[in-house]
């Protein structure tokens, strides 16, 4: 347990009487500076000093007041109906595969923001091209985003300080990955549309990304996933960069707004890419 200081005329006092008698006797000019004393008192155990002015101190009846505006931690990836920010935890300490059935676009600004909270982002692509712009915009692969073809993403290790985003652009059936989620590691796979593999994949998700698709796309969707009929109907109708995401029986539209120098590098929202 640390003790308390206080102070009197005659100088520092700890909980057994005097810590230095005489002290308040000793000539102005001998006594030790400000910094020496305070080294002397945690030395002998007294701890730290505490405040030395009024308004450093709060009452007990005034802490409840306090509030700090702690929101999720993870990648703002746009805002909700009612305008605050959605934000995805890409980071975790366990598996986390999500699948965003959309365009490029949107992954792209996903991957940029993910590198710029720390964590490394790897492109498995089989289009490499269309990434060339994002890598050479980031110093060329050396800050934390890096492609490669499909089916070669070398080994990535993750951790609590170097995660890791396994972006999988790799068209309607992309293969098994040789790189599976993990701790520290998450996989975002981007499918284009629905394909023979997307139910496969939607099941071993734990987020799905829907963004505007076919009629006929959105009621298989709805009938997989158990969507609501007004959901189901709104699909064919998502403007660009607007996404259904679902998780579990939770379900939020996010828009998905980009900066000035996302839309420098990447242009305006659009969910599907010009030939």
């Amino acid at each position: 347990m640390t003790a308390m200081t206080t102070r009197t005329a005659d100088g520092p006092k700890g909980p057994d009487g005097p810590a230095a008698p005489g002290a308040g006797n000793v000539p102005s000019g001998a006594r030790p500076s400000a910094a020496r004393r305070a080294r002397g008192l945690l030395h002998a155990g007294f701890g730290l000093l505490g405040p030395r002015h009024g308004h450093h101190t709060l009452s007990a009846e005034d802490v409840d007041a306090l509030s700090l505006p702690i929101g999720d931690d993870g990648v703002v990836i746009g805002v909700d109906a009612e305008g605050q920010s959605a934000v995805l935890g890409l980071n975790r300490p366990t598996p986390y595969d999500v699948v965003l059935i959309g365009g490029l676009w949107t992954a792209q600004v996903f991957a940029l923001r993910a590198a710029a909270t720390g964590a490394r982002v790897a492109v498995e692509t089989g289009r490499a091209q269309a990434w060339t712009q994002m890598v050479h915009a980031m110093g060329g692969g050396q800050n934390g985003l890096a492609v490669y073809d499909v089916g070669r993403v070398p080994p990535l290790g993750a951790s609590a300080g170097t995660p890791v985003l396994v972006v999988r652009d790799c068209g309607m059936r992309p293969p098994r990955g040789r790189v599976v989620s993990g701790p520290w590691r998450s996989v975002l796979t981007l499918l284009p549309y629905l394909s023979p593999v997307a139910p496969r994949l939607i099941r071993q998700a734990r987020l799905v990304g829907v963004q505007r698709v076919s009629p006929d796309e959105a009621g298989e969707l709805g009938r997989s996933m158990g969507l609501p009929r007004g959901e189901v109907e709104a699909l064919p109708t998502l403007a660009d960069g607007v996404t259904l995401w679902c998780a579990d029986r939770d379900r939020q539209y996010v828009m998905t707004q980009p900066t000035d120098a996302e839309v420098g590098l990447l242009g305006t929202p659009r969910r599907m890419e010009s030939t």
